[in-house]
């Protein structure tokens, strides 16, 4: 377990690594206007925005850049804000957007994941009947109705009917998160009752269950201790795509709901040109979702001991 967490770490450095290079060269392809606010693009002379550029080493050669930028990296200094916020550190300006949309995704992944596989659980105890026609035909919904759409239902309904806050609100976090939070569940909703409800059925065709029902073990037992155990294997390597998914429904649902995180400064970032605030997200974003992914393998061996992610020659 030690040696395949070391190696997945190194992995997933050497991944994010190549992720962020590939992001830092591509903006650096950018015209260098985009270095200076607009202010400074009025006033500035071209001799003046040379001297600033050269200062900021942006005329050296793309490879020294490079270098410097992992040298910063290794520092954690990533720079300053151009555009969103003049002057102020990156991290100060992703900081309280960070903890918004981090709650919220945490949340969400949670209420996902326990309503998700319940409602699995009832349309597979009752197999053909109401509850799994009314799973079938959420799941049916969310798949095939565009999320905007979607979303503006909640929305009118939630407001309309139920009085809840159509916008979020940082002096209201409580109520005012319900109806973002709805809208990032959906999805992996139906995912894990789909998926559960499958591995479940497929589970209870199996001969062991077979041989544990002549055995006379009681339904229930049957259910809790090998069918769902089971079933949850698969379904648990789901979490890094739901991981995934939430962060980029997050860059709908926060702009749909006007949540000040971390979905609508990406927007903003890369619409206004802001190289350091894209970097430092891209990086965060990056690491979210490789730490999804080896999440999802330990959460695997932890259900089941029985799965080892290392063989005999020490690969995966």
């Amino acid at each position: 377990m030690i040696k395949y967490t070391v190696k997945r770490l190194l992995q997933s450095l050497v991944t994010v690594l190549i992720i962020v290079t590939i992001v830092f060269l591509l903006l650096r392809m950018l015209p260098t206007d985009y270095y200076f606010t607009e202010e400074q693009l009025m006033k500035f002379t071209e001799e003046q925005k040379q001297e600033q550029l050269l200062a900021a080493g942006l005329l050296d050669p793309i490879p020294e850049q490079l270098v410097r930028f992992y040298g910063d990296l290794v520092r954690l200094d990533f720079g300053e804000s151009r555009r969103i916020q003049n002057g102020y550190p990156v991290t100060k300006v992703i900081g309280s957007k960070f903890q918004i949309s981090m709650k919220l995704g945490i949340i969400s992944i949670g209420i996902s994941l326990v309503i998700g596989v319940l409602i699995g659980i009832l349309q597979t105890r009752y197999k053909n009947r109401i509850p799994d026609h009314l799973g079938t035909i959420y799941t049916i919904f969310v798949n095939s109705v565009p999320a905007l759409v979607s979303y503006s239902l909640v929305l009118v309904f939630g407001s309309r009917v139920l009085g809840l806050p159509s916008m979020y609100s940082t002096r209201n976090p409580g109520p005012s998160s319900i109806l973002p939070l709805v809208c990032l569940s959906m999805t992996s909703i139906a995912w894990y009752a789909l998926w559960t409800r499958r591995y479940m059925i497929d589970e209870l065709n199996k001969d062991y269950i077979k041989l544990a029902r002549v055995k006379g073990l009681e339904t229930k037992k049957i259910m809790t201790r090998h069918v769902l155990r089971n079933a949850f294997v698969p379904i648990a390597q789901y979490l890094p795509q739901s991981i995934l998914s939430t962060i980029g429904g997050s860059l709908l649902v926060e702009r749909f709901f006007s949540v000040p995180g971390m979905g609508p400064l990406l927007t903003d970032s890369i619409n206004r040109y802001d190289v350091n605030v894209v970097q430092t997200l891209v990086i965060l974003y990056a690491t979210l979702g490789i730490l999804g992914v080896f999440l999802g393998d330990v959460l695997m061996m932890i259900i089941d001991p029985r799965i080892t992610l290392v063989g005999k020659g020490g690969t995966r």
